[in-house]
């Protein structure tokens, strides 16, 4: 059985999401300043003079190295995307719960005009 929209966006508890929206906007941005720092590879270590009369499994495991280097690259520059969408993210998320916010106070003076307005007209109706 589905479930509509609207009982889900009731069980939302809306004042946890406004109230933790700004920490996650600041945790979105300490997350992309942390990965841009990071360094995509590690420097290379010297080689050594020995290293050049080793054995063919070492020229093997030479490159397997070569290959991590290369994943450990590209998974970076995946994270580092990722982070930047985790921050775009966050950032639209902080925009929409403002909006909502201004959306439930112009909706309270909303109701509160209704309000006035309905008493009067029952006032009105009442007296003629």
């Amino acid at each position: 059985m589905a479930i509509g929209w609207m009982t889900v966006l009731k069980l939302v508890p809306w004042d946890d999401v406004i109230a933790n929206a700004p920490q996650v906007v600041e945790g979105a941005r300490k997350l992309w300043k942390t990965v841009t720092r990071s360094p995509a590879l590690p420097p290379e270590p010297a080689q050594a003079p020995e290293a050049a009369a080793a054995p063919a499994p070492e020229l093997a495991t030479r490159s397997e190295l070569q290959a991590l280097a290369a994943t450990v690259s590209v998974l970076h520059e995946q994270m580092a995307e990722s982070s930047a969408l985790i921050e775009a993210l966050a950032d639209q998320n902080a925009q929409l719960i403002r909006q909502i916010e201004s959306n439930r106070v112009r909706l309270g003076w909303l109701m509160a005009v209704v309000g006035l307005l309905a008493a009067a007209l029952l006032y009105l109706l009442l007296r003629g």
